[in-house]
């Protein structure tokens, strides 16, 4: 058994995210999280709320709210929705905790003893009619990289180059929209990645079999134009993390938060801190995952994220780790993604364009989007999700394939043999080739998932649907049940048996179906995964109960999903 530490991007607390930001992180690594615990390692599955910087400010400000009340009220509005998709966090924290705070200071102090923090005057763009400096998102314009019109003062989401507020063309304030701005000077903290940049190479240089994406991003950052660049890791901003040496103040630095990129990823450690305070585990409960020294050398630590987060996680955050000189637990694999579209552009709140993740489960349970988004997930280039691709997912993956098998063979044994596996028959070539098939369709499936190739491992499982059609369709059983009803009833058996392991192979991607399933057959969730594919094909008995389950999967008909496509087109 190994220890599997699996973390999240953390969702911005600034609203509800829309399926791009779920299939780009969060199910993933749901998914993976899913398959480890199946196999019987031990897993900690983490994520939070990042809940510092400007997204906060802005977003609390447009709604009113005093922004530590609407960030709470956000932490239980996305809590409530993960819980909907059905996302397995054992812990899902907040940025804003006091494990974090305490962290995020510990390693200002670190990084300060070590010499990797420098006090720099830094020109920064002051709106006059906000009275205020205007860092990160305060400011919108160009990005003068690609020429987006609406780059954001951190970073250009456009083309995901990190940007200062002073290089924007045409800035503008995203407060007032005031272009009544001027360049002051005030002091700020630099963390000197530069410093590390040797140290940085030669560690991704050792991470084996890294997605092209990742590594392509890492070594962009690492050598283009003139390198690895130090960053401002403080912002003149009310709300956030207080600027201090451990416990101890800053001179010079009174009234400044610690930029939100530089506390978000240490509450990965945080969090995992808050769900050992959570269960009662103590100190050595979390640092067993994160301190090397203390336990940690023996885990398997895997981030997921969109590719826009690569930089963070490849180079500041490791920076960070390494820095502190303490033998705190590096990423050993991150799993990155490109960017899912919406039907041939990009989502928009603003404009009303794309579905939303509270949108989405009101429209269909958690399955039918787990399902879809994870087999076409944007691993080697962007994706774009379109009703009619998410139809025919829905209708030709789901209800023909596996809702259909399981409808068919329960209902069929209940009209012939009663609601109980019928005794009789012994399996022949026809089972000796399906159990064949399966074997190497099992192994195709185990091993995608080892590997994290999501949509190589839907395609898998698709595929050993679809081989219990085919012998279904083959074995005939309502045509053999007049002439010989001993190898009916045998067929019947090796079906309900397939409708089992169905359900446990299914679990990491639609687990509501697979607990549909395994009810039906009187079964517990935690099923164990299938030893060898012949065995599975016997492991219910002569006589073992079952009733036959609700239609798993309703069919999306043409009619609503055009409904659907004009209510989420935007407003052009």
């Amino acid at each position: 058994m190994a220890r599997i530490l699996i973390t999240s991007a953390l969702p911005y607390i600034n609203g509800i995210k829309h399926l791009g930001n779920l299939v780009g992180s969060q199910l993933p690594a749901d998914l993976h999280a899913r398959y480890m615990r199946a196999r019987g390692h031990e897993v900690l599955f983490i994520c939070a709320t990042d809940e510092h910087g400007t997204p906060a400010e802005l977003a609390a400000a447009k709604a009113g709210e005093p922004v530590a009340e609407y960030c709470a009220r956000m932490w239980r509005v996305q809590k409530d929705i993960a819980d909907g998709f059905r996302l397995s966090f054992d812990h899902f924290g907040r940025s804003s905790s006091d494990r974090n705070r305490r962290l995020t200071q510990h390693f200002a102090e670190r990084l300060a003893a070590a010499g990797l923090i420098d006090e720099v005057m830094e020109r920064q763009v002051y709106s006059k009619a906000d009275g205020r400096f205007l860092p990160d998102r305060y400011i919108e314009g160009t990005c003068p990289n690609c020429g987006y019109e609406k780059a954001r003062g951190d970073q250009c989401e456009n083309c995901t180059k990190q940007l200062d507020p002073t290089d924007l063309i045409n800035p503008r304030s995203a407060i007032s929209g005031s272009t009544d701005l001027e360049v002051r000077e005030t002091k700020h903290l630099h963390l000197r990645q530069s410093a590390m940049r040797a140290h940085l190479r030669e560690w991704i240089d050792t991470r084996e079999g890294w997605p092209i994406l990742t590594t392509s991003i890492a070594r962009k950052w690492l050598d283009d134009g003139e390198g690895l660049q130090d960053r401002s890791i403080t912002r003149d901003l009310d709300w956030g993390i207080p600027v201090q040496k451990g416990e101890k103040p800053w001179p010079g630095m009174e009234g400044k938060v610690f930029y939100v990129w530089f506390d978000a990823p240490v509450e990965y450690i945080a969090a995992t801190a808050e769900w050992a305070d959570a269960h009662g585990l103590g100190e050595d409960g979390w640092r067993r995952w994160w301190r090397a020294d203390e336990g940690a050398g023996d885990v398997r630590y895997t981030q997921f994220m969109g590719k826009d987060n690569v930089p963070f996680h490849t180079l500041s955050f490791p920076a960070t780790l390494m820095g502190s000189a303490e033998p705190w637990k590096l990423v050993d694999y991150i799993k990155s993604f490109n960017y899912l579209n919406y039907e041939g552009g990009k989502f928009s709140t603003s404009s009303g364009r794309g579905v939303f993740m509270d949108q989405a489960l009101e429209i269909l349970p958690a399955d039918y989007w787990r399902w879809w988004l994870l087999s076409n997930v944007p691993e080697s280039s962007d994706s774009d999700f379109t009703w009619e691709s998410f139809q025919n997912g829905v209708n030709k993956d789901l209800a023909d394939v596996l809702g259909n098998f399981v409808s068919r063979i329960t209902k069929f044994c209940r009209a012939r043999f009663g609601e109980a596996l019928p005794a009789g028959g012994a399996p022949g070539p026809e089972e000796a080739a399906l159990a064949a098939e399966l074997a190497q369709r099992l192994g195709d499936y185990e091993r995608a998932m080892e590997a994290i190739e999501v949509r190589r491992a839907a395609q898998a499982l698709r595929a050993i649907w679809v081989a219990g059609n085919e012998y279904l369709q083959r074995a005939a059983p309502w045509t053999k049940v007049k002439e010989n009803p001993e190898e009916a009833a045998m067929i019947v058996r090796t079906g309900l048996n397939l409708v089992r392991l169905y359900a446990i192979l299914s679990r990491p991607f639609i687990p509501d179906a697979s607990g549909a399933m395994l009810a039906a057959l009187g079964l517990p969730e935690n099923e164990p995964w299938p030893e060898s594919a012949e065995a599975a094909l016997a492991a219910l008995p002569e006589g073992h109960a079952f009733t036959t389950p609700d239609v798993l999967f309703a069919k999306l008909d043409d009619e609503r999903r055009e409904a659907l496509e004009a209510r989420f087109a935007g407003k052009g």
